[in-house]
């Protein structure tokens, strides 16, 4: 089932949120939604709190060579935990919380996390690619943070100007 994404600057986006400690078929059906929900709006990454949820899950799928996004392929992670970082790198960002907005953010450039699936097996994975942005980018939402946060102070001042614009267009 497809849910609504929450749209910056909704409030529930600031909420730090709590940990997942019921692994059942309600989890299992959140996570299914969320998949469907973040391919329906072509995203790579989505966050429990995107769709309403204050809960420590994320989703992340890569495309694979062929451009496609196959649900076996899909990272879930309930309760992550960054237990290494290093480096430093710059990727330009969106997010389906901010709609059509895209620049560039700092993050780290290597992470090791640790996290639960959805039966709640430990897992630990390690990235310093695209992946290790992607989970950098949703364990911000996880947090209360969205990507604009990290921007400049100027550049962020240009964005609100736009989004404020842009929002009463539409």
């Amino acid at each position: 089932m497809v849910r609504e994404i929450v749209v910056y600057p909704d409030k529930r986006l600031k909420l730090v949120s709590k940990e997942v400690e019921t692994f059942n078929g309600a989890l299992h059906d959140l996570l299914d939604d969320m998949y469907d929900t973040m391919i329906q709006s072509n995203g790579v990454g989505l966050a429990a709190i995107q769709v309403g949820i204050d809960q420590r899950i994320l989703i992340i799928n890569e495309p694979n060579e062929n451009d496609a996004q196959l649900r076996e392929n899909t990272l879930e992670m309930i309760n992550p935990v960054i237990i290494e970082k290093s480096g430093a790198t710059k990727y330009q960002e969106g997010c389906l919380s901010v709609p059509g907005y895209y620049d560039d953010v700092e993050r780290y450039q290597y992470v090791k996390v640790e996290y639960l699936d959805r039966n709640g097996q430990s897992h630990t994975i390690e990235n310093d690619g695209f992946l290790a942005i992607a989970i950098q980018h949703e364990m911000d939402h996880l947090d209360g943070k969205v990507f604009v946060e990290k921007l400049s102070f100027t550049k962020r001042k240009r964005f609100e100007k736009e989004w404020k614009k842009r929002q009463k267009v539409s």
